[in-house]
């Protein structure tokens, strides 16, 4: 008897027929082709393929099962193997096999949307209620976009986030009664990021670290905001707003010296200043750029820099200090985005602010008020916008973020310089 092999003309004839026969709508004689080819070879995968396909499409499960079975024996090493077999399992209402194939699917793709969703269907029907939470959550979080889900998955993507969503509102409002005691017993303490921490445990709201694009300094804590009164240089600053608007507002009346605050070439990728871009409705008159004085513009404004020097203002050759009047113009809104490094924070000192002006950091959404500043960091994702329709102006400068030691100031400077030599100054901190 000749083995496969030896036929191997035969059976890529009667694939290539079967394939005719199933395009021209001819499907007995496309089913009796790849049953004659699994006669000669009863491990022909592509044959067992279609035709577990077929047989699960026309409702006959135990066929569907066999042709399944079957492949995975002879390979096994493709999730979607798995998945299919789990399907077939799940319509036979054989779940302890279903669960094994999951399982199988899942161990070599642990992100497979489908297994996934099996696999908290099937805790759900078992009334494994927290396990299935959790396979929901996955599901939602491997998901891509509604609109970029395959139409077929789309009701199961939904009932995943709804399902996720309604276990975590049903946590949340378990937790906010059994801490409610134990909160009492603190009355008057700041507990603040206790119950940000609830809130981000249970989906209220988001997790947001430090994002550095360029250059991350470890173990500096992540803080949206600091704490304004460890930062009592401050004072003076804050003390002389009025004469600093004062300075603006002449130099706003000559309306020389603004610049577009975002100023990409037209060959980079724009993402999401596309459109700010070279635009005015954001633009900058700056102090120091890129760690350089701006002469004229400082000439302008000497009660500014007389201020600005009781900051710790930080030393990047070629990067910072950086100071300058930021003018949002009116119902303008900056994009999210996170900044170049955390080794110093940004400094905010409302000049002009109209309503409808916010600004988010994180999870913390502020309104700016003129003569009171404050202190964020930029790594952090953030946004602002003008609502308004009036202008917003806010002087915004850079410090040293102040848990760095003096030792690690200095090496930072150094660092800078060494990049600086290193690129020719080609390629540093500019974004």
């Amino acid at each position: 008897m000749q083995n496969p092999a030896e036929r191997l003309p035969e059976i890529n004839a009667l694939e290539a027929q079967a394939v005719r026969a199933a395009q021209a709508g001819r499907d007995q004689e496309a089913v009796r082709c790849w049953k004659r080819i699994l006669e000669i070879d009863p491990d022909h995968f592509r044959t067992l393929n279609v035709l577990g396909q077929r047989y699960f499409r026309g409702g006959d499960m135990p066929s569907a099962l066999s042709a399944f079975r079957r492949i995975v024996e002879i390979d096994g090493t493709n999730a979607q193997q798995w998945i299919h077999l789990a399907i077939t399992y799940r319509n036979l209402e054989d779940d302890p096999a279903q669960e094994v194939a999951i399982t199988r699917a899942l161990s070599l793709d642990p992100m497979d949307l489908v297994g996934l969703i099996l696999r908290a269907n099937l805790l759900k029907k078992q009334g494994r209620t927290h396990e299935a939470a959790r396979a929901f959550g996955a599901a939602a979080a491997v998901a891509p976009p509604t609109e970029q889900v395959h139409p077929e998955l789309r009701a199961a993507v939904t009932e995943a986030r709804a399902h996720a969503e309604q276990y975590n509102k049903d946590c949340g409002a378990f937790l906010d009664q059994f801490l409610e005691s134990h909160l009492g017993q603190f009355a008057g303490e700041n507990l603040k990021r206790f119950r940000e921490s609830v809130d981000i445990l249970v989906g209220r709201k988001k997790r947001y670290d430090s994002r550095s694009m360029i250059y991350h300094f470890p173990n500096l804590a992540p803080i949206p905001f600091f704490d304004r009164a460890d930062f009592p240089w401050l004072d003076p600053i804050e003390a002389g707003t009025d004469a600093i608007r004062n300075e603006f507002l002449e130099v706003l009346a000559t309306e020389e010296g603004f610049t577009p605050y975002i100023t990409y070439p037209p060959d980079v990728p724009h993402n999401q200043w596309a459109e700010l871009n070279n635009s005015p409705r954001w633009s900058a008159f700056h102090l120091y750029k890129m760690g350089k004085l701006v002469t004229e513009n400082a000439a302008r404004c000497p009660t500014t820099m007389q201020l600005l020097a009781h900051a710790p203002q930080p030393d990047q050759p070629g990067r910072t200090p950086a100071a300058m009047f930021s003018l949002l113009k009116p119902r303008t809104r900056i994009p999210a985005h996170t900044g170049v490094t955390n080794v110093r924070l940004v400094t905010h000192l409302p000049l002009i602010v109209p309503e409808g002006c916010e600004y988010r950091v994180g999870n913390d959404t502020r309104q700016w008020v003129p003569g009171r500043a404050w202190v964020f960091d930029d790594t952090i994702e953030h946004e602002a916008w003008n609502g308004s329709d009036k202008i917003r102006v806010v002087l915004i400068f850079d410090i040293w973020h102040p848990h760095l030691t003096p030792p690690e100031r200095a090496m930072i400077t150094a660092l800078t310089s060494g990049l600086n030599e290193f690129t020719g100054g080609a390629i540093g901190f500019d974004a």
